[in-house]
């Protein structure tokens, strides 16, 4: 046993984040992202809300302080409307443990998809919100 790691944290997750290197990105999705076919490395986590798996990850690493957008979000695509408590709740998580942290960035959908793409990892969750996916770009440990 490991004294520490969050339970949503699994295994597999964990020797990701500790594989990742500083630059490197993972991307948490809801339970509708392709992410079989759209990662190399897809990881499941169908039981977890994707609020549980980002504050978990965020107790474990930080966000990148060297680059202007380490942490993206998809934008609504035209006419389509998202829940601003999901992007909330993104934020609060992230602010609660790295407050330095820049506003989260909203990209298009296909950007965000061709980004993903190039991800480390994607963990796919079995949150049902809608637009409840974002990136996360890998910090050096803040001394």
């Amino acid at each position: 046993m490991l004294i520490g790691i969050p339970k949503v944290i699994f295994p597999e997750l964990l020797f990701a984040l500790d594989c990742m290197g500083h630059g490197d990105e993972i991307v948490l999705t809801d339970a509708f992202y392709p992410g079989h076919s759209m990662s190399k490395c897809c990881l499941r986590a169908d039981g977890a809300e994707v609020f549980d798996i980002l504050e978990g990850i965020m107790s474990l690493m930080n966000p990148d302080s060297y680059v202007k957008d380490p942490v993206v979000m998809m934008k609504c695509a035209k006419g389509d409307t998202a829940d601003p408590a999901v992007e909330k709740r993104f934020s609060d998580i992230i602010y609660s443990k790295w407050p330095k942290t820049p506003a989260i960035k909203k990209i298009d959908r296909f950007a965000f998809y061709e980004r993903a793409q190039k991800a480390f990892a994607v963990v796919v969750t079995g949150s049902t919100i809608k637009y409840g996916c974002i990136i996360l770009k890998k910090g050096v440990i803040p001394v």
